[in-house]
């Protein structure tokens, strides 16, 4: 069993940056494809990037490329997620999840564990 814990949210203005960390306790995060995801007010969830144990990593969402950046420090234990240039639309709760697959993996219920999630707001 995994405890994941989402930090690093906040109000930011336009074009601003943010970095979010998610923190595990209770195993290794290295035995994990890591995972962010983000769910807007009245709006589905929808993936942004996975990393996985071996570091490959992989940023879907086409409105953060370029933007976004995933990366994981195994021994602290710790996944990031490095967001530049944020926009009002970026405004969301933002998860992380831990999957037992050893490559990326995009949907929710490939993620066995996930954290509370870390409100980030983006003001115009």
């Amino acid at each position: 069993q995994v405890q994941l814990v989402e930090s690093g949210g906040g109000l930011v203005q336009a074009g601003g940056s943010l970095r979010l960390s998610c923190a595990a306790s209770g195993r290794t995060l290295s035995l994990y494809t890591m995972g962010w995801f983000r769910q807007a007010p009245g709006k589905e969830r929808e993936f942004i990037a996975a990393i996985t144990r071996s570091g490959g990593n992989s940023v879907d969402l086409n409105s953060v490329k370029g933007r976004f950046t995933i990366s994981r420090d195994n021994a602290k234990n710790t996944v990031y997620l490095q967001m530049s240039s944020l926009k009002p639309e970026d405004t969301a709760v933002y998860y992380c999840a831990a999957s037992a697959s050893t490559i990326v993996v995009r949907a929710g219920n490939l993620y066995a564990y996930w954290g509370q999630g870390t409100q980030v707001t983006v003001s115009s």
